[in-house]
């Protein structure tokens, strides 16, 4: 009876999700060009926190942030001082979600096959997140080295997942070099994130 219960809530948590997320994607597509780039973020990071509020409200997952105060800017209405190169480990989509709402304004590095997700994806580009084609370790090098660069010096932090996909809970798998390689050739400070 649990397990069913636990599957009756996860089916409502997809079907308000995917209706919500259409519904901001569709719109965020539309008015993207009368956005500003500030705008676009606190829309972004609203979304993310409706999606988090449905979350709680069905399946009764919360959670703690410890730490806020080491970040470069905590959530929408605050502005980063600095960006910086965030380092974090990748469990699952959560933790994506979750950085849009407590870094301000961040651009994520990923791979670039999220892009074709319709809708979704394209609001991924719009926004600024950085493509990589994992195939390619060089042109992905480069591409994070060029990109990484750019967003920093428009004050936008950038999020590196160094192991360069999820890794299982309690497992560390081998880091990339290539957040330090974009801190350093951006002159910005590193900020690691861990979370389980």
């Amino acid at each position: 009876m649990n397990t069913l219960i636990q599957y009756l809530r996860s089916v409502v948590f997809y079907l308000g999700y995917v209706l919500l997320t259409l519904l901001v994607t569709s719109s965020f597509i539309l008015l993207f060009l009368l956005m500003s780039r500030r705008l676009r973020q606190r829309v972004v990071a609203v979304w993310v926190g409706a999606v988090f509020f449905w979350l709680r409200l069905c399946c009764r997952v919360r959670y703690q942030v410890h730490g806020l105060h080491n970040l470069p800017a905590c959530g929408p209405g605050y502005r980063a001082e600095q960006p910086a190169v965030i380092l974090a480990n990748h469990q699952s989509s959560w933790e994506t979600f979750l950085f849009y709402r407590i870094i301000y304004p961040m651009a994520p590095i990923l791979k670039k096959e999220l892009l074709y997700i319709p809708l979704f994806g394209w609001g991924l580009w719009l926004q600024g997140a950085i493509a990589i084609d994992r195939g390619s370790p060089l042109e992905a090098g480069k591409t994070v080295l060029r990109d990484g660069v750019k967003r920093l010096r428009q004050g936008i932090s950038v999020l590196v997942f160094p192991e360069g996909t999820r890794s299982p809970p309690g497992q560390i798998c081998k880091f990339s070099r290539g957040g330090a390689k974009l801190a350093v050739a951006a002159g910005v400070p590193v900020v690691p994130i861990a979370h389980n």
